[in-house]
């Protein structure tokens, strides 16, 4: 007969041995599991919160507190003073895919903030720096064909300008006319000036 104390010490190693077996996942796969659910939370945001079931886009009140992919200057020489500065954003977990994959993650949005440029003389030289924001592009990468009816959606993206008074409707009408023909350049990198950006190089 088995005494009491022996029996109690068998059932706590036997649940020990049971609990090692079932958790397989080494700290390198819980890693890879978390940022999986991140990416997944990345798009379950973006097509419930910023883009409605027609594909309607609005541009993120937030974007500010996303990560900053990179700022342009847009110089004009014809008139001097009258170029602008746009800055791009994009969430967090889309910066991180981009940076283990090369891609663009399905539900990444970047948004693109547009900004007058005053330009003057200081004692470090000509420069150019931000005034009012005068408009936002926004662009929703859709690996799924989501909206093929919508034509505001295709070849991989959601493409919207928006006027300032206005985040919810946009100004576009047909992203291949609209939109389409500035990035034509960078076709081959998914449309986008990633050279732009340095989180992504």
């Amino acid at each position: 007969m088995i005494k009491a104390s022996n029996l109690t010490l068998a059932i706590v190693l036997l649940s020990l041995a049971c609990c090692t077996n079932s958790t397989t996942d080494s700290p390198s796969e819980s890693l890879v599991s978390s940022v999986s659910q991140s990416s997944a939370n990345e798009e379950l945001q973006t097509f419930t919160k910023y883009v409605d079931e027609s594909g309607n886009i609005r541009v993120p009140a937030d974007y500010r507190d996303w990560v900053h992919l990179g700022t342009w200057s847009l110089a004009n020489n014809n008139e001097p003073g009258a170029g602008g500065i746009h800055v791009v954003y994009t969430q967090k977990g889309v910066a991180e895919h981009y940076e283990k994959t090369g891609e663009f993650m399905d539900g990444a949005i970047l948004v693109k903030e547009l900004l007058g440029a005053q330009t003057e003389s200081l004692s470090t030289g000509i420069a150019s720096s931000a005034k009012d924001v005068s408009g936002y592009f926004v662009m929703v990468k859709d690996t799924k064909g989501r909206f093929a009816d919508n034509p505001l959606w295709g070849d991989g993206w959601g493409w919207a300008y928006f006027e300032v008074a206005d985040l919810i409707k946009t100004t576009s009408t047909n992203f291949k006319t609209d939109c389409l023909g500035c990035h034509v350049p960078v076709k081959e990198n998914d449309w986008v000036f990633v050279q732009g950006y340095p989180r992504l190089n």
